[in-house]
Formats: structure tokens, sequence, C-alpha cells
């Protein structure tokens, strides 16, 4: 059921012909399809929060340079200057890469820590997805909804100090690995984005006072060990909706998790 997640050796040759192939075909949507993109910001802030939430800069990673994670936080920097105070209206449709472009070294993206092959590796605007599993995370907390999304296909670390379900983020590659967010409510959405000294920080904002809470919890969850030798980990993420009176009002499906496992499980913390 899940042979498409064993690690596949594929030429050079096909790689690169693979990306450009998506990245033309990203361009095509951009440029040619029907969808509204969100450009505009409003410098003023919008009057009401809906949900904000922040993630640690600097985590000590085993076999991972602490350099990486410094570059990691110039390249958020320049990023969010080009989302902060980004606003979608309703009917228009957030794209990350559209906004950000590619993080090239000419725009002052430097050497950050990446993940290829379940391994890590530096490249050049490496670290950006940070911000896109901050934004997915706030966004499931919203009336918005995620229309693209990909899931990251390794998980790397145990679960220590882990305070979101697994799969609760968002990969990015440029361009045809994107985060798209559209907007199907009848209020305008503002994202607003900064750095302190520890966290990278996030906040939807709106001009209504929000009426409904959410709650992202995971199910379903298992380790499976494959016929190849692998270990695959998986689980289901769920949406609960409440009214301002604590009243349960629905409990949406969102999205379900297959990730090559890059430990051993079932490990002691002490082990990591």
């Amino acid at each position: 059921m899940y042979s498409k997640l064993r690690p596949k050796n594929r030429s050079k040759i096909r790689l690169i012909l693979g990306k450009a192939y998506y990245k033309i075909k990203r361009y095509f949507q951009w440029y040619f399809s029907d969808k509204k993109y969100s450009k505009n910001r409003e410098e003023e802030l919008l009057k009401y929060k809906a949900f904000s939430h922040k993630t640690p800069l600097y985590r000590k990673l085993k076999n991972v340079d602490m350099w990486l994670q410094e570059n990691k936080v110039i390249n958020l920097q320049i990023t969010i200057e080009k989302l902060n105070r980004i606003t979608i209206y309703p009917g228009e449709t957030f794209s990350f890469w559209k906004l950000v472009g590619n993080p090239t070294r000419k725009k002052g993206y430097v050497e950050g820590m990446v993940l290829v092959g379940g391994d890590f590796t530096d490249e050049v605007g490496g670290g950006l997805c940070q911000l896109s599993n901050l934004l997915y995370w706030m966004t499931l907390h919203t009336p918005l909804t995620v229309s693209e999304r990909y899931r990251h296909s390794y998980d790397v670390f145990p679960d220590s100090n882990r305070t979101q379900p697994f799969g609760s983020g968002a990969t990015l590659v440029y361009n045809y690995r994107d985060l798209q967010i559209y907007n199907g409510t009848d209020e305008p959405y503002q994202l607003c984005l900064s750095l302190t000294d520890e966290y990278l920080v996030g906040e939807w904002r709106t001009t209504y006072k929000p009426i409904y809470k959410y709650e992202i919890y995971e199910k379903e969850h298992k380790i499976t060990h494959e016929y190849w030798g692998g270990y695959l980990r998986h689980n289901v993420i769920n949406r609960k909706i409440y009214n301002g009176e604590e009243t349960l009002l629905d409990d949406e499906y969102i999205t379900e998790n297959h990730a090559l496992m890059m430990y051993q499980p079932f490990l002691e913390e002490s082990n990591q």
C-alpha cells in the first residue's frame, strides 16, 4: 500500500527534467489560471487576532551545525519582509512562492539547512520550511482553506519536546511544492510575521471578532515495519470546531500523513 514511500534512486537527468517540468507547470498555473492571487498589504493592523503561534529559532539537532540555523534566521528575515502584512481578501489565494519568489543569493539568501532524500545538506534559501510549518498550523485554526500543501516525506527526529501532532507541517521546494491558502470567507485576513531573539512569531488578523475555536489533533497513529526493511509512520489529522459557548459543531478530516522514519522507532529519548 505504501510502496511509493520506499526510497528510490533516480538518475540525475531524470531529476533535472522532472523539476523543470513541474516548475514550468507552476508558472503556467500562476499566470494563466483563473485564480486571483493575493498581493496587497494592509499596513494598518486589522482589528482582531484570529490566531497566533510562535516556534523556536534554534534547536540542538544531532549532526546539524548551528551555523545552518543561524543562516536560516537570515533567510527567514528576508522572507518575512516579503510576506508581513500581506492580506488575503475574500476570493483570493495566498501562494507562498508567488509572493516570495526564488530565494537566490542575489536577493541576500544564504546557505541554510534543507532535507534531501532523508539527509541534511546546505542550500541557498534553506530553512524556510519553519515558516511554512508555522503558516500551515496557524491556518488550520482559522476559517481559511489550505488549498495546496505537501507533507514531509521523512520523519527525521523522535518526538522529544514535540508540541504539535506529527505531520502538522508543510514542506516547500521552489516553486512546485507550494503552500496555498484560499479565503472563502467574507472577511479579509492579514498575515503578520516577526522575529525575536528566540522565536519566529506569526498571527492571522481579521476585521471581525472570531466566533469559532479550533482543536487540531491526530488519530489512527501507527508505525509499520515494511517488507523492504524500513519503518513508516502514519496518522490522520482532524479538526474539532467549537462555537463561542464551547459547543462542538463539527469534527472534520484535514489530511493524512505517511513518512519514512529516519531513526529507529521506540528509542529512548536519551538516544537522540
